[in-house]
């Protein structure tokens, strides 16, 4: 499975953006999808995960209410709403995917820098 993820840029604090994770995969509607960040000095966390139907979604603390993950399985395609953005929410921003069962994500996309003005 390939990921190609894509929609970050520079938007001020209170913006909103989506984040688009594109996968080349005819099975990826059978795959969990992750969105992580990794902000400079800091260690990469999960910020949500939605599960292969779309029932089992979770997310961050630091992001609930303010984050929506959502997928379309006919367009191969997670999303990542983001509204209401702080300054720490600035980081590169990556997908993943696991299988179904798996614990481990195998598949990553490469990363879309988010930066977050105040």
């Amino acid at each position: 499975v390939q990921l190609q993820a894509s929609g970050g840029g520079l938007v001020q604090a209170g913006g909103s953006l989506r984040l688009s994770c594109a996968a080349s995969a005819r099975t990826f509607s059978s795959y969990g999808v992750g969105w992580f960040r990794q902000a400079p000095g800091k260690e990469r966390e999960i910020v949500a995960h939605i599960n292969w139907s779309g029932v089992y979604i979770y997310y961050a603390d630091s992001v609930k209410g303010r984050f929506t993950i959502s997928r379309d399985n006919a367009k191969n395609t997670v999303y990542l709403q983001m509204n209401s953005l702080k300054p720490d929410d600035t980081a590169v921003y990556y997908c993943a995917a696991r299988g179904n069962g798996a614990t481990m994500y195998g598949y990553w996309g490469q990363g879309t820098q988010v930066t977050v003005s105040s």
